[in-house]
């Protein structure tokens, strides 16, 4: 087994801390930025697939999808 990177565990203490509070906040921020439906046009959830192909097709037609819906909405004038 090969190790990459090195883990620090924290130490769990009685009081809180300033510093461990703003580390939480970037955390939690950092992880609001992931990518949801609307940014990669596939919605939520589990997709099991029977091959590669059929994923790559559920991903172009999800794609496509969400590109037309810009498209359309930039015409209308409504677009972000």
């Amino acid at each position: 087994m090969r190790t990459v990177g090195q883990r620090k565990e924290r130490p769990i203490g009685l009081l809180a801390s300033g510093a461990l509070l703003a580390e939480g906040a970037r955390f939690n921020d950092e992880i609001h930025r992931l990518p949801t439906g609307d940014t990669t046009f596939i919605p939520k959830g589990v997709y099991r697939f029977n091959t590669h192909e059929d994923a790559n097709q559920h991903q172009l037609e999800c794609l496509t999808k969400g590109m037309a819906k810009i498209a359309l909405e930039r015409v209308n004038g409504r677009h972000r």
